[in-house]
């Protein structure tokens, strides 16, 4: 074999190998990466988890709010690429407990029974106004000693929450929103920042406080993260005592 010949065999070779390194890295990165989506969701391949929803009160018998249908679709991706399992079921029939296989459960105490549930099992530090009258309270969080209030299309809120009753059990992931499209929001953010959420809080429980700015122009896209409330959720709310102008009639419940 003349040097030539050698020099073309070589570079062949060389380029073979580089292939299929190249190959094992960026197969090896992709699982990896998502090892680290099934551990974080406590997603792994071909388990079981379940999806909570309220129900629409202006629908049929089984009907569930768009934005809120829409936040599925967002869910749904998440769950597929795990190679996980869903079971969708309306709140009012989600009788058992958690841990068991990882939870999603969408809406506000008002209209779920399970999110009402978890509140004041898991997040005693937050309450929602649920006055049925108008008033600058209505639907709003109160977080620790903090306040926020509902400004519909302008200024929104949800709690956006990962929760484990130890390492060894699947998480509950809660999207509390003070409206339907807030969740949809809470669930694209979810989505979107899961590297970043893993790498900051790795499988460990987080409290996450959003507000979705100007949904009326923006829809659920333009999210600020008002910042971790972790602490202040699980620990008794303070807030016991109710605004000024109340007289003495408190609508804050977990």
């Amino acid at each position: 074999m003349n040097d030539a010949m050698l020099t073309i065999v070589l570079v062949v070779a060389g380029v073979l190998v580089g292939a299929g390194l190249g190959w094992y890295s960026r197969n090896s990165l992709a699982g990896r990466k998502r090892a680290r989506r099934e551990r974080f969701y406590g997603l792994p391949e071909n388990s079981e988890c379940l999806v909570v929803v309220n129900r629409d009160a202006s629908g049929g018998d089984w009907s569930v709010a768009k934005h809120d249908a829409l936040a599925l679709l967002e869910l749904a991706a998440v769950i597929k690429d795990c190679g996980a399992h869903v079971q969708v079921i309306a709140h009012d029939t989600a009788q058992q407990g958690f841990g068991d296989r990882t939870e999603f459960c969408v809406g506000t105490p008002i209209s779920n029974r399970r999110m009402a549930a978890h509140l004041q099992s898991l997040l005693p530090g937050i309450r929602v106004n649920t006055d049925p009258e108008p008033g600058p309270d209505r639907g709003a969080f109160a977080v620790g000693s903090e306040r926020y209030r509902l400004e519909n299309g302008v200024a929104e809120h949800v709690i956006l929450a990962r929760l484990t009753a130890g390492q060894e059990a699947r998480p509950v992931f809660i999207s509390c929103g003070q409206r339907s499209i807030t969740n949809q929001a809470a669930m694209r953010y979810l989505a979107r920042n899961e590297a970043k959420l893993t790498r900051k809080y790795g499988n460990s429980s987080f409290v996450l406080l959003l507000k979705v700015v100007n949904s009326q122009s923006y829809g659920p896209d333009v999210v600020e993260l008002v910042g971790d409330v972790t602490k202040a959720a699980k620990a008794p709310s303070p807030l016991a005592a109710v605004p000024k102008g109340d007289k003495g009639k408190d609508q804050l419940t977990k």
